[in-house]
């Protein structure tokens, strides 16, 4: 089920809202949980209700191994370390199989000349997601950060609807206490997030869809084998560029919202990346509970920087590559991955020279910090290209055009290079969505910190006039939902 549909936005959403309350307020706490639940069950069962047994069995295999971590890890260590293995062994063999089985079956017939065939396997929508959660939660469990567990909690935890397809990851530690101490869910809670849902379907609807209209048929267009000139080129790439950052963008707005609905704080996932100043800067602002879980649960188990500076670029290297691979099946995600693995070994040792030679006064000056975001961005965009590209082939050539291998273009292709180059000024310009509302996530996570506020005339307030552009916001996008399309992350 999309959040940008009838079903969802006139029919799920405010039936599952009306039941959550209305057992709350009759004092059934347990009964709204489970409604939550059900309503998840539900959400999931959507798409195809087969997968949803799959959910289920690696959910009890979970719930079963985890009563068994919190007896033996305070007896038998190593029984408990044990278990902690098999559970990540059979939540990675899982995502393994429906996620890259046809790819390493199809490299082993490409490189040994082999046959080997199997059957088309559909990959279940969210897996990557969910599977990062459910081993983030087994790992906490065994390091003694979840003391205790209840079942029906647990599935909350793993399939809370709002960010059960696409994020943000979380821990079991920022979720459950709210929900262990939700009360009356304050009126202006639930505006802010109506809000903030609403901000959010306008920048699917009306920017990352509006976008894709210039994006998708010039990378389509180059994997169907025509050549695009340099202008054609350059608008397709900065299409995806502004269309990924919307569509991004927008979920997770709107998962925020939607949680605040329940008086449920998610984290912040989402904090204008494209502002930034370098790599490891975007890489704290792009998908931040991504990166957060990279950090915690690979880059540090693998030494980080305790073992010197080699050790740590080899690190952050294969960190970017496994995230890389995360988001799919293909050597375009490799190549993703490891190019912002090279991206972040060069801004570590940018900074390293620059603090040996002095020069850190220098880079905070304007025209540095200029060429810096230039710089930032253009590597940023550079990689969409892999990510977003059919294949290696396909990367390669839309490469080339940019560079004007293909011919240069006309003026008159001017306009569709005008489109996305406006989008992207919105994103650079403008406020984000916490600097309008002021939002931050659950306490102890990135979205501790109060954002800086936007400026007064932008800034989000329970008055009059914000009640009537939201509802003309909100208009505008129900009158655009004919065009329904998927957000680019329930891919992964």
């Amino acid at each position: 089920m999309l959040f940008n549909s009838y079903v969802f936005i006139l029919l799920f959403l405010p039936v599952t809202v009306i039941l959550f309350h209305g057992l709350r307020r009759l004092g059934w706490a347990r009964a709204a949980i489970f409604c939550l639940v059900a309503a998840s069950f539900l959400f999931y069962a959507w798409w195809d209700f087969r997968y949803l047994f799959l959910l289920l069995a690696l959910m009890g295999i979970d719930v079963l191994l985890a009563g068994r971590i919190l007896y033996w890890r305070e007896r038998r260590r190593g029984r408990a370390k044990a278990l902690l293995i098999l559970g990540l062994a059979i939540n990675l063999g899982a995502l393994a199989y429906y996620k890259y089985a046809n790819f390493f079956v199809d490299n082993l017939n490409a490189l040994f000349g082999f046959e080997l065939a199997l059957r088309a396997i559909v990959l279940p929508i969210g897996i990557s997601f969910f599977t990062f959660q459910k081993i983030a939660f087994l790992v906490d469990l065994y390091q003694g950060k979840v003391t205790r567990f209840r079942p029906m909690d647990y599935a909350l935890f793993v399939t809370f609807f709002p960010q059960l397809i696409a994020g943000p990851i979380v821990h079991h530690s920022e979720m459950m206490p709210q929900f262990a101490r939700l009360g009356r869910v304050p009126p202006e809670l639930v505006l802010l997030g109506v809000s903030i849902f609403i901000i959010g379907l306008a920048k699917k609807v009306l920017l990352a869809d509006s976008a894709a209209l210039y994006a998708s048929p010039g990378f389509n267009a180059v994997a169907a084998g025509t050549h695009l000139d340099l202008v054609a080129a350059w608008s397709t790439v900065l299409a995806y560029t502004g269309q990924i950052y919307f569509d991004f963008s927008a979920y997770s707005d709107m998962a925020i919202g939607i949680g605040l609905l329940f008086g449920i704080r998610l984290p912040v996932n989402f904090d204008s990346p494209y502002k930034s100043l370098s790599i490891v800067e975007f890489w704290r602002r792009w998908h931040i509970t991504l990166s957060r879980f990279l950090r915690d649960y690979l880059y540090i188990p693998l030494g980080g920087n305790r073992h010197g500076r080699r050790r740590r670029y080899l690190n952050l290297y294969l960190t970017m590559v496994l995230g890389g691979i995360w988001h799919g099946a293909g050597w375009t995600f490799f190549t993703w991955g490891a190019l912002h693995g090279v991206y972040l070994i060069i801004n570590h040792g940018w900074h390293r020279v620059r603090d040996r030679l002095g020069l850190a006064a220098f880079a905070q000056r304007t025209p540095f910090r200029v060429g810096a975001w230039l710089a930032t961005f253009l590597a940023v965009m550079l990689a969409w290209v892999f990510f977003r590209a059919a294949d290696q082939a396909t990367a390669y050539d839309m490469l080339r055009s940019l560079a004007g291998w293909h011919g240069v273009g006309g003026v008159d292709d001017g306009f569709a290079l005008a489109v996305p180059i406006a989008l992207l000024l919105l994103a650079l310009l403008l406020p984000n969505t916490q600097q309008i509302t002021g939002y931050v996530g659950p306490k102890g996570t990135h979205g501790t910190h109060r954002p800086e506020g936007a400026a007064s005339r932008l800034r989000w307030r329970l008055t009059a006039p914000w009640a009537v552009y939201l509802g003309i916001l909100l208009a505008l996008c129900l009158m655009a939902l004919s065009r329904v399309s998927e957000f680019i992350y329930f891919q992964f």
